[in-house]
């Protein structure tokens, strides 16, 4: 069954409070889809972002940003006095540092609150609480906090090395770590209600799992053996990708590389548990950077590039293997955009994943007439763009005038001939063999570089930015489409 998709990060939500939440909005935005016959909402992840606000560097794999919780539905719960001033409400870009700041009070007041009436022996509480990871991740981020959010290998070695004795906290931390944990428990429960209507409407949501975590991590901190790591906690080898369309120097992200050796050893836990808690969340599980399961570009820690490092081969079939056992009905897709060696594409096709085809690279304009380079097959995703690409209207707009005619000309070939560029556009991806043909919200309302999410190789300021100020333009666009979509 073709099914038809819509990338929003629900960072981009519209709000009062300067980005997206897990409130009202969330279910307008389902209604909104529901209405148009759209059967998939893509996120990006929803882990606490760390550098740069990116969140394929977040602080951990299982967490959610505490910056989605809705405060209106804290006040609606009982856990706020009085209903939340209104922040920011028509930004056009998150400001996450001011928008921390402003929801910091209110998240702290509703922590007391709960703990006054008795919410800490609530059996859900208590019962979300007692996952190994919650606890451990409330004191990385309370540590966190005592160390002035110096990244946990230059902490003491008391606090580095934290064996999980609590008796080894100070009072101060270990209060802290229970705020963390309560931020937590809320976080899931806003987002299983979310998914829930998502789910009654027949909606299914694809998160986003990166394949590295970020150094500066509960992930790392707790789990040091599952990666090259020196005696002090710094990383002998980094991930990244060597020179491509994106970057003459590569992209080096800093990751730690994993031991695969020892992953091997413990039967890969550290992939099911990470991989079997986003299975909760999510009903499909998009794997950034799917390449890596099959060859890993290694980078030595020492070099200031991407340029100096060297392929590994992954023991991929083993890993995905142990999840298929382990996690049965597990729907995974793989992120297969690059250049790639055969190899990676067989391990893709072995397990009948679908991979990635985006329009944008999709239409070569280099010939006499523009062609379509790329295969128009089913098992398959076909994108107009996804958050590291130009949105579509700003990758047509920096075209030549030669090369827009050529698309023109192509797509009047495929039959398409009504609309303006993006219609057209659009219905060329909405008319394809692909199982699931999934739009960036911001291709959808056609807007250019400033709905454009994300750069790679760049860090900070613009990226991850991107915010709605409210859903009338959206409803109008995909409205205009609902027979297309519900037509696939």
């Amino acid at each position: 069954m073709k099914k038809t998709g819509i990338l929003m990060p629900v960072s981009a939500l519209p709000s009062t409070t300067g980005v997206g939440e897990l409130g009202r909005a969330s279910y307008q935005w389902i209604d909104i889809m529901k209405e148009n016959g759209v059967k998939i909402w893509q996120i990006l992840p929803l882990n606490p972002v760390g550098y740069g606000n990116s969140p394929y560097q977040p602080y951990s794999s299982c967490a959610g940003d505490e910056i989605y919780i809705s405060l209106d539905l804290l006040f609606e719960a009982g856990l706020l006095d009085k209903k939340p001033d209104k922040f920011r409400e028509n930004a056009k870009r998150v400001d996450y540092t001011a928008v921390r700041a402003f929801k910091e009070s209110y998240l702290r007041e509703a922590f007391e609150k709960f703990k006054a009436k008795d919410g800490q022996n609530d059996p859900a509480y208590k019962d979300f609480i007692s996952q190994e990871w919650v606890y451990t991740y409330g004191v990385f981020r309370a540590l966190k906090l005592e160390n002035n959010g110096d990244c946990w290998n230059d902490w003491k070695p008391e606090y580095k090395n934290w064996s999980g004795d609590k008796s080894a906290l100070s009072k101060n931390v270990e209060k802290e770590a229970e705020y963390q944990c309560f931020l937590q428990y809320i976080f899931y429960t806003q987002w299983m209600d979310v998914k829930k209507y998502a789910n009654e409407a027949g909606i299914e949501v694809m998160g986003d799992v990166p394949f590295y975590v970020g150094l500066d991590s509960v992930d790392v901190w707790s789990g040091k053996d599952n990666f090259l790591l020196d005696t002090d906690g710094r990383p002998i080898f980094i991930a990244g990708v060597p020179p491509d369309y994106f970057s003459a120097t590569g992209q080096r992200w800093g990751n730690p590389i994993y031991d695969w050796d020892y992953l091997k050893k413990n039967k890969y836990k550290f992939w099911v548990d990470r991989i079997g808690y986003s299975n909760k969340l999510f009903d499909i599980i998009r794997i950034d950077h799917f390449r890596a399961f099959d060859t890993f570009w290694k980078i030595p820690a020492s070099c200031p590039t991407a340029i100096d490092g060297e392929w590994i081969e992954a023991p991929g079939y083993e890993v995905i293997d142990t999840l298929n056992k382990e996690l049965p009905g597990v729907n995974l897709v793989a992120e297969d955009l690059g250049e790639l060696r055969p190899e990676v594409l067989e391990l893709k096709d072995h397990y009948h994943l679908k991979g990635m085809r985006i329009l944008l690279f999709s239409i070569d304009t280099k010939g006499k007439y523009a062609r379509d380079i790329s295969n128009d097959i089913e098992n398959v995703i076909f994108y107009t763009g996804t958050h590291d690409n130009d949105t579509l209207m700003q990758w047509y707009d920096g075209l030549t005038v030669a090369a827009k005619r050529k698309v023109r000309e192509f797509l009047k070939k495929q039959g398409i001939k009504a609309g303006n560029i993006k219609d057209r556009l659009l219905t060329y991806v909405l008319k394809s063999k692909a199982e699931y043909a999934i739009i960036p919200l911001a291709d959808i309302i056609g807007l250019g570089k400033e709905g454009h999410i994300n750069t790679p190789g760049t860090v900070g300021s613009p990226n991850w930015e991107w915010h709605m100020v409210d859903f009338k333009k959206a409803k109008e666009e995909l409205g205009r489409y609902k027979n297309l979509i519900m037509n696939r």
